[in-house]
């Protein structure tokens, strides 16, 4: 079993950055791969990355390309998405989600709340 709270969202102004957490708690030994997706209203929700435990990162949200950072602390049990210039666009509800091998982060088994950033104009 894996918790995921997500925090870190808000309101910015276009061109402003945010830094998203996800603090995860897990019951087992098993380690587990950290993925970002984003629903924004009236559409479909969408992968941005994913990164295992050891690193490595799988990337997936073209739109997004060079604007964002993912990384990890496990000693934290927090991973992190870092978005750079953000845009109106990128408003949407972000949610951090579990699996516990980076081949299987598109459909993950452990999904967080999410957090709500808006971008402003």
């Amino acid at each position: 079993q894996l918790q995921l709270v997500e925090s870190g969202g808000g309101l910015v102004q276009s061109g402003g950055s945010l830094r998203l957490s996800c603090t995860f708690s897990k019951s087992t030994d098993d380690n587990f791969a950290i993925g970002w997706f984003r629903q924004a209203p009236g559409k479909e929700r969408e992968g941005i990355s994913c990164i295992s435990w050891s690193g490595y990162t799988l990337h997936w949200l073209d739109s997004m390309k060079d604007r964002y950072d993912i990384s990890r602390d496990n000693s934290k049990n927090t991973a992190y998405l870092e978005i750079n210039n953000l845009k109106p666009e990128d408003t949407a509800v972000y949610f951090c989600a579990a699996h516990r091998v980076i081949t299987g982060c598109q459909t993950p088994l452990y999904w967080g709340q999410g957090t709500q950033v808006t971008v402003s104009s």
